[in-house]
């Protein structure tokens, strides 16, 4: 065996035990969007139908009427089969694809850069913060930036090699469109991108390219009408900055103090506000303090105590990038650079960046740039016969940043931000479990939003009973509600029913007539529900 097979192996081991190690476990509870990919996966098994009803949907998961994309739900079928329904098998396809884009990026890193650079790029890439925080929940993106890196993967080699790949290409790109929002708009990109630097080597396979384009259109139609419904804008405009409202205001407020000339006009007019803006919340995925200090500050994100990237990254990925700069007429250099700047853009869009979650597609470019420096660092000191101490120097500094995160990620993390990931429920559904036959009525608060879910999860409930039983009403923006189904009433004031009730209240919350008879706890020991009776 090669010494470079046996450092990818080791590579590949260390990333699978980091990524499934405690999966089921840590994070300390499932957030709704995983139970509601999970539970409408095990609905698909058990029904061929969704929670709605709907007979293999091939466009949309309804879910909350936030409008899911179908491929991690189809994704969790197989491991819900064998697993049973569970936090282990709703994460296992993100841990598979995040364990999968170590292997596949030191093939692409061989084929673009060389085998050494290939080494470090994956090993990087099996301990990064960001890849690892991601690839521990069910989070679509993560999937969708396997399959997307994929779809890169097999477009260089069907443009360098056999013009066969070309279709499994497109399929790569396609499939990553089914799974993640951003992708939607990234999956087009990168094809014109990779068209665009390998134009030459197409020429020469034109063939399997349209074969490739024509398969991707195929594939694309059953969605078409969806994208052009009123649904498919609802996410959009509730999250993009172009809908803000207060951009337009501070326009016209602008050209008024101006005097409201034609000059001022266009000045303030609210589309360049708009760029500016939009180049603004580009610029945040950039940020020294998120990719190397702080990480996103959404505590699902990231721990909150390491950037996205491990600090002594830091002066690597800057060599890195001057590196690619200035071989900027080299395509390979040109595609990894192409690639980090520009899976930023559909995030940019949103109000909330910098954002680990959308723009994680940009993996792994970030870790390739860095093993770049990397390589470039320790062949300038091999020359200066100070090799043997980079090394070491490297190991210990990179081995105190691990620590650190590892340390951070269990044993901080999963008690500082158990409330983040809506700890309590399981603990809730359970009691309720022990004790639903003693009442006629359940009332459950929505203090903590869209509690139906996970007593529809934890009790694995017959999706065919469900969809027979719910009652459920849509608000004004198109979310679902789900309001009663069976014993289950999902309410903040529980009506004087008659027989005995059982009310799960937020934590501070008592109510005249039930009396006080528990709590439900987190794991970190703080109090989720008050278990009112009456």
């Amino acid at each position: 065996m090669k010494i470079e097979t046996l450092i990818l192996l080791i590579i590949l081991f260390l990333a699978v035990l980091l990524r499934f190690y405690q999966l089921g476990v840590n994070p300390v509870s499932l957030y709704w969007d995983e139970v509601s990919l999970g539970y409408n996966a095990y609905s698909i098994l058990k029904t061929g139908r969704d929670e709605f009803g709907v007979k293999i949907p091939l466009d949309k998961f309804i879910a909350f009427g936030d409008y899911k994309p179908i491929g991690y739900v189809y994704s969790t079928v197989i491991p819900i089969a064998i697993f049973g329904l569970n936090e282990f098998a709703i994460r296992f396809p993100s841990a598979l694809a995040g364990s999968l884009m170590v292997v596949i990026t030191y093939f692409l890193t061989k084929k673009l850069l060389s085998e050494k650079i290939a080494l470090i790029s994956s090993f990087l890439l099996a301990i990064s913060p960001w890849s690892l925080h991601l690839s521990r929940a069910a989070f679509e993106a993560n999937l969708a930036a396997f399959l997307n890196l994929l779809g890169i993967y097999f477009f260089v080699k069907g443009a360098k090699e056999k013009g066969e790949w070309l279709v499994l290409a497109f399929i790569s790109f396609i499939a990553a469109f089914y799974t993640f929002n951003s992708n939607r708009i990234l999956s087009p990109l990168f094809i014109i991108l990779l068209t665009l630097i390998y134009n030459k080597d197409l020429l020469i396979k034109k063939r399997w390219f349209i074969v490739s384009l024509t398969i991707s259109l195929m594939l694309i139609i059953p969605i078409i009408p969806y994208l052009r419904s009123r649904e498919s804008r609802l996410r959009f405009n509730e999250v993009n900055i172009f809908s803000d409202f207060n951009t337009i205001l501070v326009s016209n407020a602008r050209i008024d103090v101006d005097g409201n000339t034609r000059l001022a006009k266009i000045i303030h007019h609210r589309y360049i506000s708009h760029g500016l803006n939009f180049l603004k919340h580009y610029f945040d995925n950039f940020s020294a303090d998120f990719l190397f200090i702080s990480g996103d500050g959404n505590p699902r994100l990231s721990v909150r105590s390491v950037g996205e990237l491990y600090l002594v990254e830091l002066p690597f990925f800057l060599i890195g990038i001057y590196f690619l700069l200035a071989n900027i007429k080299n395509r390979n250099n040109l595609l990894i650079l192409a690639w980090f700047l520009l899976a930023p853009l559909p995030a940019a869009t949103a109000r909330e960046t910098p954002h680990a979650l959308r723009i994680l597609s940009i993996l792994p470019t970030p870790q390739i740039v860095s093993a770049i420096g990397i390589y470039i660092g320790f062949n300038y000191l091999k020359v200066k016969k100070y090799s043997k101490l980079f090394t070491v120097s490297l190991f210990f500094l990179f081995g105190i940043n691990f620590f650190y995160y590892l340390y951070s990620y269990y044993v901080t993390f999963p008690k500082t931000y158990a409330g983040e990931w809506l700890d309590g429920y399981k603990q809730a559904v359970y009691y309720v479990k022990d004790n639903e036959l003693k009442h006629n009525k359940i009332y459950v608060t929505n203090y903590y939003g869209r509690p139906y879910i996970y007593f529809l999860f934890y009790n694995k409930y017959p999706p065919e009973r469900y969809i027979n039983e719910v009652i459920r009403e849509r608000d004004w923006f198109g979310n679902w509600q789900v309001l009663s189904f069976n014993k289950f009433i999902f309410a903040d004031n529980p009506n004087e029913d008659r027989g005995k009730t059982l009310y799960l209240a937020p934590p501070d919350k008592f109510v005249t007539g039930f009396s006080l008879i528990g709590q439900i706890k987190k794991t970190n020991g703080e109090s989720a529900f008050n278990i009112l009776e009456r």
